[in-house]
């Protein structure tokens, strides 16, 4: 193959793989991400996501964060191997069945019990009982249509300077594709749009996984 050729068309998906591989699960991770195969509705954070979740916890010296969604406590593992040793993390869900899932991961991985609390609840249930600007993260790890109409209340957990992230924008590509109208590709539309408008946010979207949405709030 000659030097101006374009590179052969498996290269993408080979990439993908080789991040995959990179960013290597513990195995309790691995444990968790097979009982959360056979969890109804469970969304886990493939590795590469949950490899990013920890490298932001850590960048911004995470002490305080927020998961919605629990995905078999995937999502949690990740974020406290970036968070700070003094850390908390909060996690809601109102699927029991996720919600012990992620209690047994945490369990198997010897997590403190003061360094995780799990919530069983709604985000229109448990959101008002948390405090406004007190987080450094915010993680929807779950279904968009969950949280989608608490997105302001999420967006005013955020601290300044703090972070939103959202998994699974880009499963499918059907967030792309605007003959799709099933209620979850709306949601994410709604989610993207708000998100990107919000001149207090510094958003972007990452291509890893299923894709995760970003935003830092700037004020």
């Amino acid at each position: 193959m000659s030097a101006d050729q374009p590179p052969p068309a498996g290269g993408t998906d080979q990439g993908a793989a080789y991040a995959d591989r990179f960013a290597a699960e513990s195995p309790e991770m691995v444990a968790a991400r097979r009982r959360a195969h056979f969890l109804s509705g469970a969304t886990p954070v493939e590795p590469p996501v949950g490899a990013t979740l920890a490298v932001l916890a850590a960048t911004s010296g995470a002490r305080s964060v927020v998961s919605i969604g629990s995905g078999g406590g995937l999502a949690a593992l990740w974020l406290l191997r970036g968070m700070r040793p003094d850390g908390v993390l909060t996690a809601l869900d109102a699927d029991p069945e996720q919600l012990r899932a992620a209690r047994s991961a945490l369990a198997e991985a010897k997590v403190p019990a003061s360094r995780a609390r799990l919530i069983f609840g709604t985000p229109g249930e448990v959101l008002p009982r948390l405090s406004p600007g007190g987080y450094d993260m915010v993680c929807c790890a779950g279904p968009p249509r969950e949280y989608s109409e608490h997105l302001a209340a999420l967006l005013g957990l955020v601290r300044i300077g703090g972070t939103l992230t959202c998994h699974g924008l880009l499963e499918g590509g059907r967030v792309a594709d605007r003959t799709a109208r099933d209620p979850q590709s709306v949601a994410w539309r709604e989610i993207a749009r708000t998100i990107r408008d919000d001149e207090t946010l510094l958003p972007a979207v990452l291509p890893i996984g299923t894709g995760l949405l970003v935003a830092t709030k700037r004020s």
